[in-house]
């Protein structure tokens, strides 16, 4: 079956297979790989940006779940392209960087849209095997993604993204490059893990257990949304405001936070 032939794409996969060759061009320029690098692609669908790709590089490693495509894509580069099936939400990244020698990967992959925030968290859980990230994704989520403070589209996703990496929109993608087109536009990001981390937080998990509750309800005021973690004095003594709204907080106040609630774990 040629990568590039008749396979329909698949609605339950979240599949649109993106086409044109402008973009993908110019994706590849944006991840720049050397032959020697690491890179593992998730999605690779019919092929499209695994040829480019393998056009730079002595090895590729590639996650597919859509069965009917492996066959397709293990004759694209015998001995050099190495074809996971299986389901990247649930992927060990960590143990692909062991087995090629400890390495950091760069991952990349046009993701499928019905997945791709569980997905971003769950290669968050493993950023410490991770060199970088550059996905095509639906320009909302890169939206919540580069949001900051004060913007609508600002919340849990951008902000823990934010914490773990340096995050960077690159460019917009209509849906006119993809087949069969979607209802909305993309764009690519940059995802790079921070050398150290924008802010001190001695528990990410707290972290995140903070801003999840808080944009639980993000119409509420901290008071509300956090009573269940901390008390209105708790909050004036990391220096914020009980009324506030989260979407007005920055990582620093909510890294404060968190290291309130775990000053008042370890106390009690």
């Amino acid at each position: 079956m040629n990568p590039g032939g008749p396979h329909r794409a698949r609605k339950r996969f979240g599949q649109h297979f993106l086409s044109d060759p402008v973009v993908l061009e110019r994706i590849v320029d944006a991840i720049d790989p050397l032959p020697d690098q690491h890179l593992v692609e998730i999605g690779p669908g019919r092929g499209a940006l695994t040829r480019p790709l393998l056009a730079r590089l002595a090895r590729l490693d590639v996650i597919e779940l859509d069965r009917d495509l492996i066959d397709a894509l293990q004759s694209l580069a015998p001995g050099r392209l190495h074809v996971h099936q299986g389901d990247a939400l649930k992927y060990d990244f960590r143990q692909l960087a062991n087995t090629l020698g400890a390495v950091r990967l760069r991952v990349v992959g046009n993701l499928p849209y019905n997945i791709s925030t569980p997905l971003l968290f769950h290669l968050v859980e493993q950023i410490d095997c991770i060199a970088d990230m550059h996905f095509m994704l639906q320009k909302e989520v890169v939206d919540r993604i580069t949001a900051g403070p004060g913007e609508a589209a600002y919340g849990r996703l951008g902000i823990m993204l934010q914490y773990h990496c340096e995050t960077r929109r690159l460019f917009t993608v209509p849906p006119g490059a993809f087949r069969p087109p979607p209802r909305v536009d993309s764009a690519v990001v940059r995802l790079r893990p921070h050398v150290t981390p924008p802010v001190q937080v001695s528990d990410p998990a707290i972290l995140s257990q903070i801003v999840g509750q808080a944009f639980s309800q993000r119409r509420k005021t901290l008071r509300n949304s956090l009573k269940l973690l901390l008390s209105a004095e708790q909050i004036r003594a990391a220096g914020i405001d009980p009324g506030e709204r989260p979407e007005r907080l920055g990582l620093p106040e909510f890294a404060a936070l968190a290291e309130v609630v775990l000053a008042a774990s370890n106390s009690g």
